[in-house]
C-alpha cells in the first residue's frame, strides 16, 4: 500500500481541521481502506466560544459524507467534555445517544455525528483514523484471526472482540484500551470490523494506518495468501437478454417493486461464480457486518428466487424472535447474485446503488479467496449480522436516501436520443428515476449525458442486427426494458408527389416505419415481463390528422406508424402493454427543423418564420421539453388505464380540430 502523504501538499493546509480533511481524503482515495462511506476520522481542537470560554471540540466525520470527497463542512463539531461524561454511563439507548450527539453540536447546521463519536472521544489522541482495511478484515475473518493479528503486531495494537457499533462498543473500548494500551500502542483492531490508528498530529496517525495495513498485506504475502489465480472463466457471449429479463422480473416481484439488475462483466465475478465450492464459501456471511444493508447477509447462488426468499424469511424468523424489540421484515429479494453464466450481478433501484453493491462484493470475493488460503473464511454468526441489518441507526441511513421517484428501478429505451425531443425525453425520464438506454446514429449519444442511470449506444435503427445487439447490451447493463419511446425519424425537404421518387419515399418509410416495426417486435418479449407492465410512447405528428403539401412521404409514414400502434394496442393489450401516440406540431428545437426546412414550410403557408412558429390557437411555441414531459406522464400512473390514445400537443391546430 502506497503512502500518499506529500509534504508539499500538506503545507497548503494551515490549520488542524484542514489537515484532518487532507489525510481523510488520502484514506478515502484507496478503496482497499475505505469503500463507499466506510470508516471515519476525527480531530480534537481547543476553541474559544462566543462567551470567551475555551472548550475542547471533537470534529468527527458526519453521517452521509464520504472520506474521499470530505470537506470541512463534513465534520461534526461536538463538545468533548459531554462525550466523556456519556462514556461513563452504564447504559445509553440508541435514540438517547443520537439525541445527545445532536444536542452537543456547536454548529446546528452540521451533519449528524458518526455513531462512533463517543469511541473517538475516549481515545486519548488528537487525531484518530478508522478504516475497514481489506487486508486486516480478511485476517480477522479467519478461524485463527485473533492469533494471527497478535502474530503480526505483537503488543503494538489493542484487540477488541466484535461488538456492534454504538455505545456498547465505546464502553468495551474504554475498558479494554485502558487496560491493554501501552507506550508502544500504535493502533487498535476491531475484530471482523476494521482498524484504528492514532497520533498527536495528522501525519503520525495517517502514517501509522498505512504502516499497520502494509504489515497485514505483507503477512498475507508471506502466507501465500495475497495473489489470487487469474480468472479462467469467460463471460457469456450468446444472447441471454430474455433470461436476464426473466430473472430481473422474478427478483422485482419478490422485492415488491421494480429493480435494476446489472451483469457486472467482472472476470473475477464469473470465475468466482463457477467455483465448485461456491455454495460453501459464499454463504458464510458478509466481509464486515455493515455491508449487510447493501448486500444482504448472503448472495443468491443461481436463479432460484423463490428459494432465496424462503431462506431469507427463515433467517428473519430465526433471529427476530431474539431481538430486543419486534422488527418488520425488509424485502426478501437478493442484492447480489452469483450465477455460472451471468457471473456477478448486482441488484438495486439505481445504478448508483448497483455500483456500491458490486464494488463491495468485488472486495468481498478477493478477501474470501485470501482468507481461504489462511485456513478458511469465517464471518460473524447470522445473529450478529441480523442485529446490524435491523439496527435502527443503519435503517435510518437507507430511509434517508429513500426516493419516491415514479420510475425508479425501471428502464426506458429512447430512439433518436442525441438531440431534440429524444434528448429531452432522456432528461425527463432520468428526472423521474428511470434508467435510460439512449440510441442514435450520432456518436454523441455515448457522451451526451453523464448521469449514472444513462447508457448511450450508437445504432442505425434500420439495421436489424444492430437493434438486436443494442437490446442485448442494454439488458445486460440494466436488467430489462420496461418502456420505449419511438422518436427517431426524418422529415425530408418538401417535395410534391409529382416530383417524389420511389427511393425518397422508401428511405422515409425505412426510418419512420420499418425500423420501428422491427424494434417493437424485438423488444416485445421484454415488455411482456416488465414488472409494472410494458409501455410504448410513439412520437407521431400533426401531419397524421392534417397533412400538408410537399410532405407526402413523411405524412404517410407517420400515419402508417400510428395505424401500427392501433393494431399493436389490440394485440398486446392482453399482455398489459399499453401504446399511445403523441402528435406534436412544429417543435422547432429539433434536428428535423433545419433552417432550410423551416423556410420551406413557412413559405407553403405564406407566413414569416416567427408567425409559422406560433401558428396555433394559443399562439404558443411548442418545444422539446413540452413533448418529453408529456411522454413521461403517459408512461406513468395517470395514464395507466389508457391505450391506443392519440394526444395532440400543438397549441390547438384548426385543421386538426
Amino acid at each position: 500500500m502506497k503512502n500518499l502523504w506529500s509534504d508539499i501538499e500538506a503545507a497548503q493546509f494551515k490549520d488542524e481541521l484542514a489537515l484532518r480533511v487532507y489525510t481523510s481524503r488520502l484514506l478515502g482515495q484507496d478503496s482497499s481502506l475505505v469503500l463507499h462511506g466506510g470508516g471515519n476520522t476525527s480531530v480534537k481542537i481547543i476553541e474559544t466560544n462566543l462567551v470567551d470560554i475555551e472548550e475542547e471540540i471533537l470534529y468527527v466525520k458526519g453521517s452521509g459524507w464520504d472520506l474521499e470527497f470530505i470537506e470541512k463542512a463534513g465534520f461534526s463539531p461536538v463538545r468533548m467534555n459531554h462525550m466523556l461524561k456519556l462514556s461513563s454511563l452504564e447504559s445509553l439507548s440508541d435514540p438517547q445517544m443520537v439525541n445527545e450527539l445532536k444536542t452537543q453540536l456547536t454548529n446546528a447546521s452540521s451533519p449528524s455525528p458518526s455513531v462512533e463519536t463517543i469511541l473517538h472521544a475516549i481515545l486519548p489522541f488528537k487525531y484518530v483514523d478508522h478504516t475497514h482495511a481489506d487486508a486486516v478484515v480478511t485476517i480477522t475473518n479467519t478461524l485463527e484471526g485473533k492469533n494471527r493479528i497478535r502474530e503480526i503486531y505483537g503488543d503494538r495494537v489493542v484487540i477488541i472482540p466484535y461488538v456492534m457499533p454504538g455505545f456498547d462498543l465505546a464502553k468495551d473500548v474504554a475498558r479494554i484500551f485502558s487496560k491493554d494500551a501501552t507506550e508502544k500502542t500504535e493502533g487498535m483492531i476491531l475484530m471482523n470490523h476494521g482498524i484504528f490508528s492514532f497520533g498527536d498530529d495528522a501525519k503520525e496517525s495517517y502514517d501509522r494506518m498505512i504502516n499497520l495495513v502494509n504489515e497485514a498485506e505483507n503477512y498475507l504475502v508471506s502466507q501465500n495468501a495475497w495473489d489470487i489465480e487469474k480468472p479462467l472463466s469467460s463471460i457469456a457471449t450468446k444472447k441471454i437478454s430474455n433470461q436476464v429479463s426473466q430473472l430481473r422480473q422474478q427478483v422485482s416481484l419478490v422485492a415488491g417493486y421494480p429493480v435494476l439488475m446489472s451483469l457486472t462483466n467482472s472476470h473475477s465475478g464469473i470465475n468466482f461464480s463457477n467455483r465448485k465450492d461456491l455454495q460453501k464459501i459464499a454463504t458464510r456471511g458478509p466481509l464486515t457486518p455493515d455491508h449487510v444493508i447493501r448486500t444482504k447477509q448472503i448472495p443468491m447462488i443461481g436463479r432460484d428466487v423463490v428459494k432465496y426468499k424462503e431462506e431469507y424469511i427463515s433467517y428473519f424468523n430465526d433471529n427476530e424472535i431474539n431481538a430486543k424489540a419486534r422488527k418488520t421484515m425488509l424485502d426478501p429479494a437478493p442484492r447480489v447474485i452469483l450465477d455460472k453464466e451471468f457471473g456477478l450481478c448486482a441488484v438495486g433501484k439505481s445504478m448508483t446503488d448497483i455500483g456500491i453493491i458490486s464494488d463491495i462484493y468485488e472486495h468481498t470475493i478477493l478477501s474470501i479467496l485470501r482468507a481461504e488460503k489462511l485456513g478458511g473464511f469465517q464471518a460473524l454468526p447470522a445473529s450478529d449480522i441480523f442485529d446490524l441489518e435491523y439496527w435502527d441507526l443503519e435503517q435510518a441511513k437507507l430511509l434517508k436516501n429513500k426516493s419516491s421517484l415514479d420510475f425508479e428501478g425501471e428502464v426506458v429505451l429512447i430512439t433518436g436520443a442525441a438531440s431534440g425531443i429524444g434528448k429531452a425525453c432522456a432528461e425527463s425520464f432520468l428526472n423521474r428515476g428511470s434508467a435510460v438506454i439512449g440510441i442514435d446514429i450520432d456518436s454523441a449519444i455515448e457522451t451526451i449525458n453523464n448521469h449514472n442511470n444513462y447508457l448511450g449506444l450508437i445504432c442505425d435503427v434500420t439495421d436489424e442486427n444492430a437493434i438486436e445487439e443494442l437490446i442485448e447490451k442494454g439488458v445486460r447493463y440494466f436488467g430489462g426494458i420496461d418502456m420505449v419511446v419511438l422518436n427517431a425519424g426524418i422529415f425530408p425537404e418538401g417535395r410534391r408527389v409529382s416530383e417524389l421518387s420511389l427511393k425518397e419515399w422508401n428511405d422515409v418509410f425505412s426510418i419512420n416505419l420499418d425500423a420501428n416495426l422491427n424494434l417493437l417486435r424485438e423488444v416485445y418479449p421484454l415488455l411482456k415481463i416488465a414488472p409494472n407492465n410494458g409501455r410504448v410512447v410513439i412520437i407521431g405528428s400533426k401531419n397524421v390528422a392534417a397533412p400538408g403539401p410537399g410532405a407526402a412521404a413523411y405524412s404517410a409514414s407517420k400515419a402508417a406508424l400510428n395505424q401500427l400502434m392501433r393494431v399493436l394496442s389490440m394485440e398486446w393489450g392482453e399482455d398489459g402493454i399499453r401504446l399511445n401516440t403523441i402528435h406534436p406540431n412544429a417543435v422547432f428545437d429539433t434536428g428535423i427543423w433545419t433552417e432550410k426546412v423551416l423556410k420551406s414550410r413557412a413559405k407553403q403557408y405564406n407566413l414569416s418564420i416567427k408567425e409559422y412558429k406560433t401558428n396555433n390557437l394559443l399562439g404558443v411555441e411548442i418545444n422539446s421539453s413540452d413533448v418529453s414531459e408529456l411522454a413521461a406522464e403517459m408512461c406513468g400512473s395517470i395514464f395507466s388505464k389508457t391505450t391506443a390514445a392519440q394526444i395532440p400537443i400543438d397549441g390547438g391546430n384548426e385543421r386538426v380540430i
